[in-house]
């Protein structure tokens, strides 16, 4: 009872219920709530903080920078665990806000207007710095074989999945599944990736969906957090792929898969001299001693021909009996 008190008296506010529902639209900074509803920042971080010790918020610190969401049934806190009750009570609270209302209208119009200035100002960016990402992609990838394989692997799940998308980039693996799985969180270690990656999932309205500042090898999930994982054209940038392996099964659930896109063994040195790729390719030795070494059962490769260089799609199982730390840790 105390619990949902405290969740109550967080939002017998005004002010208060304004953010939450802000963030029930997008994920936002201090300083993005300062612009929208033009309060001073430090009165908008006091309203922040009981919104968080409620359970109505959450806070994701990313280097100098607060992000706040709202919290959802679908939610997993830094244990792995669902923030059922108050993930329901932000829920049925949103809900009940009138869709006429004059207020909360307008600061939806000046939200979104701040989401179109942010998408605006991440896409000049990314085209400046990082052009070739996608084009680099396509020309190497089937992206529709790729993005079809994927999509299939979810829809064909006896049950909603959590999925991770690790090395998510500008979040178009997110984007993709997001409708099909229970919820989707992707992780870069690029914040030029991210900021582009969340302005367009704020764009698409993808609630259940999420993208954070993390590190391949140290994911900041608990053990068995997810149901499924995805590298996708990652691991040939991985310093030591078999620890990246490693880490990714150990936030697998029991019986959770690994889904790993990747070239195949090959001698094209402008992907090494020129795109910085720090692996030829991998050959199916290769790429099964790692998965063993991670406790994790492979299934036979899919091979996507057709382009300069061959594609495979690997699939690898966490067994039920496997430690979440693949013994490692």
């Amino acid at each position: 009872m105390d619990e949902v008190l405290r969740g109550l008296k967080a939002v017998a506010d005004p002010t208060r219920l304004r953010v939450l529902a802000l963030c029930g639209h997008a994920e936002l900074t201090v300083s993005d709530l300062v612009e929208v509803l033009g309060q001073s920042q430090p009165r908008i971080s006091r309203h922040l903080k009981l919104l968080v010790e409620a359970g109505l918020l959450q806070r994701n610190q990313e280097g100098p920078f607060a992000w706040y969401r709202t919290t959802t049934s679908e939610s997993l806190d830094i244990r792995g665990r669902r923030h059922d009750r108050m993930g329901h009570m932000a829920e049925a609270l949103l809900d009940l806000l009138p869709a006429d209302d004059r207020t909360l209208n307008r600061d939806l119009e000046q939200l979104q207007a701040l989401l179109d200035r942010r998408l605006q100002r991440a896409v000049r960016f990314f085209k400046k710095n990082a052009a070739n990402w996608d084009n680099l992609r396509r020309l190497y990838l089937d992206e529709d074989r790729v993005n079809a394989e994927l999509l299939g692997f979810v829809q064909r799940a006896d049950q909603p999945i959590d999925f991770l998308d690790i090395g998510t980039g500008t979040g178009r693996v997110v984007e993709l599944l997001g409708p099909h799985v229970r919820a989707a969180t992707g992780v870069d270690i690029s914040r030029e990736m991210l900021t582009l990656a969340r302005s367009v999932l704020e764009q698409s309205n993808l609630t259940n969906c999420q993208v954070r500042l993390a590190d391949m090898y140290d994911l900041p999930f608990a053990d068995g957090s997810f149901d499924a994982a995805c590298m996708n054209m990652v691991l040939h940038y991985a310093r030591e792929p078999a620890a990246a392996l490693r880490e990714a099964q150990r936030v697998l659930r029991p019986g959770g898969r690994l889904i790993i896109v990747d070239f195949a063994a090959h001698d094209d040195r402008t992907l090494m001299e020129e795109h910085a790729h720090l692996w030829p390719g991998f050959d199916a030795p290769r790429i099964e001693g790692w998965c063993k070494d991670a406790a994790l059962t492979l299934k036979a490769p899919l091979t996507l021909d057709g382009g300069p260089v061959t594609v495979c799609l690997w699939e690898a199982e966490r067994s039920q009996g496997a430690p979440g730390s693949a013994g490692l840790h």
